[in-house]
Protein backbone atom coordinates (compact mmCIF):
# COMPACT_ATOMS: atom_id res chain seq x y z
CA UNK A 1 0.00 0.00 0.00
CA UNK A 2 1.73 3.27 -1.05
CA UNK A 3 1.87 6.00 2.11
CA UNK A 4 -0.09 8.79 0.40
CA UNK A 5 -0.37 10.43 3.68
CA UNK A 6 3.12 10.36 4.32
CA UNK A 7 3.86 12.91 1.36
CA UNK A 8 1.13 15.50 2.50
CA UNK A 9 3.02 18.00 5.11
CA UNK A 10 1.84 18.72 8.56
CA UNK A 11 1.48 22.61 8.97
CA UNK A 12 1.47 23.96 12.39
CA UNK A 13 0.75 27.75 13.12
CA UNK A 14 2.35 28.62 9.22
CA UNK A 15 5.41 25.73 9.98
CA UNK A 16 5.48 23.00 7.49
CA UNK A 17 7.19 20.16 8.17
CA UNK A 18 7.38 18.18 4.97
CA UNK A 19 7.33 14.95 4.47
CA UNK A 20 5.54 14.81 8.08
CA UNK A 21 8.63 12.38 8.83
CA UNK A 22 10.35 13.00 12.61
CA UNK A 23 13.46 12.01 14.28
CA UNK A 24 12.45 11.46 18.13
CA UNK A 25 13.73 12.74 21.05
CA UNK A 26 16.91 10.27 22.67
CA UNK A 27 18.52 11.15 25.63
CA UNK A 28 22.21 11.70 24.99
CA UNK A 29 21.94 10.97 21.06
CA UNK A 30 19.90 14.02 19.77
CA UNK A 31 22.54 16.72 20.47
CA UNK A 32 23.82 19.50 17.98
CA UNK A 33 26.28 16.88 16.61
CA UNK A 34 23.83 14.22 16.59
CA UNK A 35 21.44 16.60 14.30
CA UNK A 36 24.20 17.52 11.91
CA UNK A 37 24.73 14.47 10.81
CA UNK A 38 20.95 13.09 10.43
CA UNK A 39 21.12 16.39 8.07
CA UNK A 40 23.44 15.20 6.00
CA UNK A 41 21.35 12.43 4.46
CA UNK A 42 18.11 14.05 4.96
CA UNK A 43 14.92 12.91 3.89
CA UNK A 44 13.13 13.97 7.37
CA UNK A 45 10.78 17.12 8.36
CA UNK A 46 11.93 17.31 11.45
CA UNK A 47 13.86 16.09 14.32
CA UNK A 48 13.29 17.00 17.92
CA UNK A 49 16.45 17.66 20.75
CA UNK A 50 16.73 15.18 23.55
CA UNK A 51 14.85 16.22 25.95
CA UNK A 52 16.09 19.45 28.01
CA UNK A 53 15.22 20.60 31.48
CA UNK A 54 13.85 23.45 31.93
CA UNK A 55 15.76 25.02 34.93
CA UNK A 56 19.28 23.83 32.72
CA UNK A 57 18.31 25.74 29.29
CA UNK A 58 18.18 29.21 31.71
CA UNK A 59 21.98 28.37 31.81
CA UNK A 60 22.47 27.59 28.52
CA UNK A 61 23.62 30.26 25.74
CA UNK A 62 21.16 28.57 22.75
CA UNK A 63 24.02 29.83 20.12
CA UNK A 64 26.76 27.76 20.78
CA UNK A 65 25.32 25.61 23.64
CA UNK A 66 25.46 21.67 21.76
CA UNK A 67 22.62 21.16 23.43
CA UNK A 68 20.40 24.19 21.94
CA UNK A 69 22.40 25.65 18.72
CA UNK A 70 21.44 24.83 15.21
CA UNK A 71 22.89 25.20 12.32
CA UNK A 72 21.37 26.20 9.09
CA UNK A 73 21.10 23.04 7.00
CA UNK A 74 19.63 21.51 10.14
CA UNK A 75 16.13 21.64 8.98
CA UNK A 76 13.26 22.46 11.27
CA UNK A 77 13.91 21.09 15.00
CA UNK A 78 11.51 21.19 17.72
CA UNK A 79 12.93 21.53 21.30
CA UNK A 80 11.57 18.95 23.67
CA UNK A 81 11.89 20.46 27.38
CA UNK A 82 11.74 18.53 30.74
CA UNK A 83 8.82 20.76 32.63
CA UNK A 84 8.04 19.99 36.24
CA UNK A 85 6.28 23.84 37.34
CA UNK A 86 6.39 27.27 36.17
CA UNK A 87 9.32 28.43 37.81
CA UNK A 88 11.81 30.39 35.88
CA UNK A 89 9.70 28.57 32.60
CA UNK A 90 9.61 32.19 30.91
CA UNK A 91 13.16 32.74 31.79
CA UNK A 92 13.99 29.59 29.51
CA UNK A 93 11.65 30.51 26.60
CA UNK A 94 13.48 33.43 26.72
CA UNK A 95 16.77 31.24 26.09
CA UNK A 96 15.38 29.36 23.38
CA UNK A 97 13.74 32.16 22.00
CA UNK A 98 16.44 32.74 18.68
CA UNK A 99 16.45 29.00 17.63
CA UNK A 100 12.90 27.15 18.54
CA UNK A 101 10.72 29.01 16.28
CA UNK A 102 9.87 25.87 14.86
CA UNK A 103 8.29 24.40 18.16
CA UNK A 104 8.77 23.46 21.29
CA UNK A 105 7.62 20.04 22.96
CA UNK A 106 6.63 19.55 26.46
CA UNK A 107 7.88 15.64 27.51
CA UNK A 108 4.70 14.05 29.21
CA UNK A 109 5.83 10.46 28.16
CA UNK A 110 9.00 10.01 29.80
CA UNK A 111 8.42 6.75 32.06
CA UNK A 112 12.30 6.99 33.91
CA UNK A 113 11.58 6.98 37.72
CA UNK A 114 14.11 9.79 37.68
CA UNK A 115 11.87 11.87 35.84
CA UNK A 116 8.84 11.12 37.59
CA UNK A 117 10.07 11.68 40.83
CA UNK A 118 10.66 15.19 39.93
CA UNK A 119 7.61 15.59 38.18
CA UNK A 120 8.49 15.20 34.94
CA UNK A 121 7.24 13.38 32.45
CA UNK A 122 4.75 10.53 32.88
CA UNK A 123 3.40 12.52 36.25
CA UNK A 124 3.15 15.77 34.47
CA UNK A 125 0.22 13.48 32.43
CA UNK A 126 -1.14 12.76 35.58
CA UNK A 127 -1.94 15.94 37.36
CA UNK A 128 -3.74 17.97 34.93
CA UNK A 129 -3.92 21.06 36.66
CA UNK A 130 -0.19 21.50 36.78
CA UNK A 131 -0.22 20.67 33.61
CA UNK A 132 -2.56 23.35 32.00
CA UNK A 133 -0.54 26.01 34.31
CA UNK A 134 2.53 24.86 32.77
CA UNK A 135 0.67 25.14 28.80
CA UNK A 136 -0.52 28.47 30.05
CA UNK A 137 2.95 30.13 30.63
CA UNK A 138 4.08 28.38 27.33
CA UNK A 139 1.64 29.51 25.10
CA UNK A 140 1.55 33.37 25.46
CA UNK A 141 5.18 33.38 25.41
CA UNK A 142 5.59 30.95 22.28
CA UNK A 143 4.43 31.99 19.14
CA UNK A 144 5.23 29.03 17.19
CA UNK A 145 4.08 25.09 17.19
CA UNK A 146 3.53 23.91 20.57
CA UNK A 147 3.81 20.16 20.71
CA UNK A 148 3.19 17.55 23.56
CA UNK A 149 4.60 13.94 23.62
CA UNK A 150 1.97 11.67 25.47
CA UNK A 151 1.51 7.74 26.18
CA UNK A 152 -2.02 6.35 26.97
CA UNK A 153 -1.81 6.81 30.55
CA UNK A 154 -1.94 4.49 33.43
CA UNK A 155 -3.15 1.00 32.84
CA UNK A 156 -6.15 1.55 35.25
CA UNK A 157 -10.12 0.38 33.78
CA UNK A 158 -10.73 4.12 33.15
CA UNK A 159 -6.99 4.72 30.96
CA UNK A 160 -9.34 5.79 27.87
CA UNK A 161 -11.55 8.44 29.82
CA UNK A 162 -8.42 9.76 30.91
CA UNK A 163 -7.43 10.27 27.63
CA UNK A 164 -9.61 11.88 26.33
CA UNK A 165 -9.73 14.20 29.23
CA UNK A 166 -6.29 15.43 28.68
CA UNK A 167 -7.03 15.47 24.95
CA UNK A 168 -9.60 17.91 25.72
CA UNK A 169 -7.43 19.73 27.84
CA UNK A 170 -4.40 20.54 25.45
CA UNK A 171 -7.28 21.27 22.70
CA UNK A 172 -8.69 23.73 24.97
CA UNK A 173 -5.01 25.43 25.83
CA UNK A 174 -4.06 25.73 22.52
CA UNK A 175 -1.46 22.70 21.96
CA UNK A 176 -1.10 22.15 18.23
CA UNK A 177 -0.19 18.30 17.99
CA UNK A 178 0.13 15.41 19.93
CA UNK A 179 2.92 13.00 19.27
CA UNK A 180 1.53 9.66 20.68
CA UNK A 181 3.54 6.50 22.02
CA UNK A 182 0.98 3.87 22.33
CA UNK A 183 2.85 2.25 25.31
CA UNK A 184 1.54 2.85 29.15
CA UNK A 185 3.53 5.17 31.04
CA UNK A 186 6.23 2.18 32.59
CA UNK A 187 5.82 -0.39 29.82
CA UNK A 188 9.05 -1.15 28.43
CA UNK A 189 10.39 -1.09 24.43
CA UNK A 190 11.12 -4.79 24.48
CA UNK A 191 8.19 -6.42 26.41
CA UNK A 192 5.31 -4.66 24.95
CA UNK A 193 4.76 -4.04 21.55
CA UNK A 194 2.89 -0.36 20.56
CA UNK A 195 -0.37 -0.63 19.81
CA UNK A 196 -0.48 1.28 16.69
CA UNK A 197 -3.50 -0.05 15.91
CA UNK A 198 -5.58 1.91 18.38
CA UNK A 199 -4.25 5.43 16.33
CA UNK A 200 -7.64 5.25 14.14
CA UNK A 201 -9.61 5.60 17.02
CA UNK A 202 -7.66 7.81 19.30
CA UNK A 203 -6.95 10.29 16.45
CA UNK A 204 -11.20 10.56 16.08
CA UNK A 205 -10.98 11.41 19.36
CA UNK A 206 -9.30 14.60 19.10
CA UNK A 207 -8.69 17.43 16.84
CA UNK A 208 -5.14 17.69 16.78
CA UNK A 209 -2.88 15.68 14.72
CA UNK A 210 -1.16 13.19 16.17
CA UNK A 211 1.87 11.90 15.09
CA UNK A 212 2.71 7.61 15.83
CA UNK A 213 5.99 6.75 17.50
CA UNK A 214 6.97 3.39 18.91
CA UNK A 215 8.80 0.90 17.31
CA UNK A 216 8.69 2.51 13.94
CA UNK A 217 11.89 1.24 11.70
CA UNK A 218 11.30 2.32 8.26
CA UNK A 219 9.33 2.37 5.32
CA UNK A 220 8.50 -1.19 4.99
CA UNK A 221 7.00 -1.32 9.10
CA UNK A 222 4.95 1.69 7.73
CA UNK A 223 3.32 -0.21 4.91
CA UNK A 224 2.43 -3.16 6.87
CA UNK A 225 0.67 -0.86 9.34
CA UNK A 226 -0.39 1.51 6.67
CA UNK A 227 -4.26 0.98 7.65
CA UNK A 228 -3.38 1.87 11.56
CA UNK A 229 -1.26 4.95 10.16
CA UNK A 230 -3.59 6.49 7.41
CA UNK A 231 -4.97 8.48 10.57
CA UNK A 232 -2.31 9.97 11.72
CA UNK A 233 -0.59 13.46 10.78
CA UNK A 234 3.16 12.10 10.67
CA UNK A 235 5.40 9.45 11.97
CA UNK A 236 8.54 9.19 14.19
CA UNK A 237 11.10 7.12 14.28
CA UNK A 238 13.58 6.77 17.18
CA UNK A 239 16.34 3.98 18.09
CA UNK A 240 16.52 3.10 14.03
CA UNK A 241 17.40 6.48 13.48
CA UNK A 242 20.30 6.30 15.99
CA UNK A 243 21.27 3.18 14.20
CA UNK A 244 21.32 3.84 10.74
CA UNK A 245 20.88 8.17 10.30
CA UNK A 246 20.10 7.52 6.77
CA UNK A 247 16.82 6.16 7.34
CA UNK A 248 14.73 8.92 6.33
CA UNK A 249 17.07 9.27 3.31
CA UNK A 250 16.48 5.69 2.42
CA UNK A 251 12.64 5.72 3.07
CA UNK A 252 12.58 7.89 -0.20
CA UNK A 253 15.67 6.71 -2.04
CA UNK A 254 15.90 2.40 -0.66
CA UNK A 255 18.80 1.88 -3.38
CA UNK A 256 20.71 4.71 -0.85
CA UNK A 257 24.15 2.89 0.13
CA UNK A 258 26.38 4.39 2.58
CA UNK A 259 30.49 3.65 3.66
CA UNK A 260 29.67 3.07 7.45
CA UNK A 261 33.18 3.87 7.89
CA UNK A 262 32.99 7.10 6.84
CA UNK A 263 29.71 7.95 8.62
CA UNK A 264 31.72 6.99 11.69
CA UNK A 265 34.72 9.14 11.08
CA UNK A 266 32.02 12.12 9.92
CA UNK A 267 30.42 11.75 13.04
CA UNK A 268 33.71 11.85 15.03
CA UNK A 269 34.43 14.79 13.58
CA UNK A 270 30.99 16.72 14.40
CA UNK A 271 31.61 15.43 17.94
CA UNK A 272 34.60 17.24 17.94
CA UNK A 273 33.61 20.18 16.58
CA UNK A 274 30.71 20.76 19.98
CA UNK A 275 32.09 19.16 22.68
CA UNK A 276 34.85 18.65 24.20
CA UNK A 277 37.15 15.70 24.27
CA UNK A 278 35.85 14.10 27.88
CA UNK A 279 32.05 14.62 26.70
CA UNK A 280 32.66 13.55 22.98
CA UNK A 281 33.50 10.43 24.61
CA UNK A 282 30.59 9.90 26.37
CA UNK A 283 28.27 11.09 23.53
CA UNK A 284 30.22 8.40 21.61
CA UNK A 285 29.41 5.51 23.86
CA UNK A 286 26.25 6.31 23.80
CA UNK A 287 25.26 6.33 20.64
CA UNK A 288 27.92 2.83 19.50
CA UNK A 289 25.39 0.42 20.79
CA UNK A 290 23.04 2.02 17.90
CA UNK A 291 25.73 1.55 15.39
CA UNK A 292 26.95 -1.06 16.09
CA UNK A 293 24.35 -3.29 15.20
CA UNK A 294 25.03 -2.72 11.24
CA UNK A 295 27.63 -4.99 11.86
CA UNK A 296 27.75 -8.80 12.00
CA UNK A 297 30.23 -8.27 14.95
CA UNK A 298 29.04 -5.49 15.84
CA UNK A 299 30.22 -6.74 19.54
CA UNK A 300 33.62 -6.20 19.00
CA UNK A 301 32.73 -2.32 17.73
CA UNK A 302 30.77 -2.04 20.99
CA UNK A 303 33.23 -3.09 23.28
CA UNK A 304 36.36 -1.34 21.75
CA UNK A 305 34.57 1.70 22.55
CA UNK A 306 32.97 0.81 25.68
CA UNK A 307 36.66 -0.62 27.01
CA UNK A 308 38.32 2.53 26.05
CA UNK A 309 39.44 5.11 29.07
CA UNK A 310 39.06 8.18 26.87
CA UNK A 311 38.36 10.26 23.63
CA UNK A 312 41.35 9.08 21.30
CA UNK A 313 41.93 5.56 22.46
CA UNK A 314 38.18 4.94 21.29
CA UNK A 315 38.88 6.17 17.69
CA UNK A 316 41.86 4.52 17.46
CA UNK A 317 40.32 0.75 18.53
CA UNK A 318 36.86 1.73 16.65
CA UNK A 319 39.32 2.91 13.51
CA UNK A 320 41.37 -0.75 13.95
CA UNK A 321 37.73 -2.56 13.76
CA UNK A 322 36.12 -0.37 10.61
CA UNK A 323 40.00 -0.41 8.84
CA UNK A 324 39.10 -4.70 8.62
CA UNK A 325 36.35 -3.59 6.10
CA UNK A 326 33.94 -6.04 8.52
CA UNK A 327 31.09 -7.44 7.48
CA UNK A 328 27.48 -5.90 7.27
CA UNK A 329 23.66 -6.87 8.52
CA UNK A 330 21.47 -7.13 6.10
CA UNK A 331 18.51 -6.45 8.56
CA UNK A 332 19.31 -5.48 12.15
CA UNK A 333 17.18 -5.72 15.39
CA UNK A 334 17.48 -3.02 18.09
CA UNK A 335 15.82 -5.48 21.18
CA UNK A 336 17.86 -4.93 24.22
CA UNK A 337 18.65 -0.72 23.02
Amino acid sequence: MDLEFCRTPLVLRGVSFSPPLFCAPMAGITHSAFRRLLSDFGGMGGVFTEMLSAKMVVHENALNSPWLKRRPTDGRVIYQLLVVDTRELTQALDRLAPVAGDGIDINLACPAATVQQQGGGSNLFDDPGRLRDIIRVIRPHHAGPLLVKIRLGRPTPDWRAVLQERFRLLEDEGVDAITLHPRFAEESLNRFPARHALHAELASETKLPIIANGDITGIDYARERAGAFASTGGLMIGRMAAARPWVFAQWHNPDLTVDLAEVWNRFCHYLEDDFSPEKAFIKLKVFTPYFARNFVFGHTLFAAVQGSSNWLEAKKRAGQFLAGHPPLMRDIFLSGL
